[in-house]
């Protein structure tokens, strides 16, 4: 009888357990819902984009002339322009140089001229004579001696007032050299005379730049040089509009320059070729209206202009794309799609891609690991798509 009764209980603990079992409501299935991925996406169709070529550089003048002295003496006379800065016009005078000896070095060549005008004079007198004299020995005048007729002293003679006439030239050169005239319209870049120095042949006397235009050395990549149109390489080039930034007496200003020519030389050093751009008047003193901003020599200046043509392009964001050119778009399920896509161009902002067609919502934020067919929940900044808008 107690063997049995620890049987009994554990058959009536199994019974209970089943009861209960049996007796439990069944429990209620819950729906499974899938989490979205919130992103945000941006309206992109095609347009025709020109790509903008971006370079820098700076002012340099036309023209850089160091005036050097070409006679020797003390300067007597100094221009109020003969400044550093300071503007003057062709053909002002700069500064003179004591002409007292080469006054006198022309007086003096003036002096031999005449001589050698009376002695070519008489020289011909005795010629003629000679001559006369000949002519009563009754011979043929072809078979009188040279010396008979003088001929030699008459050439001499004929020498002699060439040369003294080239001195007075020299002189008269020499003399007018004292007085130092502008070469150009220009500005004094340095000055290195004054009053009361004594200079000598072939010492500086300033250095001046013209100021009827400038140029600006612009240097191109081969990347920059891929963004261009291959009419650019031509004479087709002349005049293309090039806009310059920079900033004048702390302000920002702008400058429209003219592609001038290329100078078909790759620099060794940065492998680069340069477009040189250029500025009529860049201190405006042709111009009549005076409210323009200088372009100073030596400002530094970026300077943009327009590449070639892009055709049907989408311009996406460089947030857009993702790994192994694909771009995620969003279709009418809010559903992820990828696409895939060709890049033709890319700059710091934007990759300029083909393979998409229609009006597409893309998406430009991060996405994590993209998934074809994944639910997504568009939440774009109602301030940022107005901007994108505009």
């Amino acid at each position: 009888m107690k063997r049995i009764i620890p049987f009994a209980l554990i058959l009536g603990a199994l019974a209970m357990a089943v009861a209960l079992h049996l007796a439990k409501p069944k429990p209620t299935r819950a729906e499974i819902t899938l989490a979205s991925v919130a992103v945000q996406t941006q309206n992109l169709q095609s347009e025709t984009v020109f790509l903008q070529v971006n370079s820098q550089g700076n002012v340099t003048p036309r023209t850089r002339t160091s005036l050097v002295s070409e006679v020797s003496g003390t300067v007597l006379e100094v221009s109020e322009k003969f400044v550093v800065g300071g503007k003057f016009s062709r053909g002002d005078i700069l500064l003179e140089i004591d002409p007292t000896d080469y006054k006198v070095a022309l007086q003096r060549s003036e002096a031999l001229l005449k001589g050698a005008e009376a002695q070519l004079i008489f020289e011909k007198a005795r010629s003629a004579q000679a001559k006369k004299e000949w002519e009563f020995t009754g011979r043929p005048l072809d078979e009188a001696p040279s010396l008979s007729l003088r001929i030699p002293f008459l050439a001499e003679a004929e020498a002699n007032l060439a040369q003294a006439k080239a001195e007075v030239e020299r002189a008269r050169v020499k003399l007018n050299k004292t007085i130092i005239k502008a070469p150009y319209d220009g500005i004094v870049y340095r000055k290195n005379a004054d009053i009361g120095q004594y200079v000598t042949v072939g010492i500086p006397l300033a250095e001046t730049f013209a100021i009827d235009f400038v140029e600006v050395r612009l240097p191109l990549s081969e990347q920059d040089l891929s963004m261009m149109n291959d009419a650019d390489f031509t004479d087709n080039l002349y005049g293309k509009d090039v806009i310059l930034r920079g900033q004048v007496n702390g302000r920002d200003a702008s400058w429209t320059a003219s592609a001038e020519r290329f100078e078909r030389v790759i620099d060794e050093v940065n492998r680069s070729q340069y477009l040189v751009a250029r500025v009529d008047d860049p201190y405006g003193l042709q111009a009549s209206d005076k409210s323009g901003n200088p372009l100073y020599v030596g400002t530094f200046v970026t300077a943009e202009f327009k590449g070639r043509q892009l055709n049907n392009v989408f311009k996406l964001p460089r947030s857009g794309l993702i790994k192994g050119n694909r771009v995620g778009t969003v279709d009418a399920n809010d559903e992820l799609r990828l696409l895939d896509v060709e890049i033709i161009h890319a700059d710091d902002e934007y990759y300029y891609v083909t393979g998409l067609t229609g009006e597409l919502a893309v998406v430009v934020s991060s996405l994590g690991t993209p998934v074809d067919g994944l639910k997504v929940q568009i939440k774009n900044n109602t301030n940022e798509e107005k901007k994108r808008g505009q």
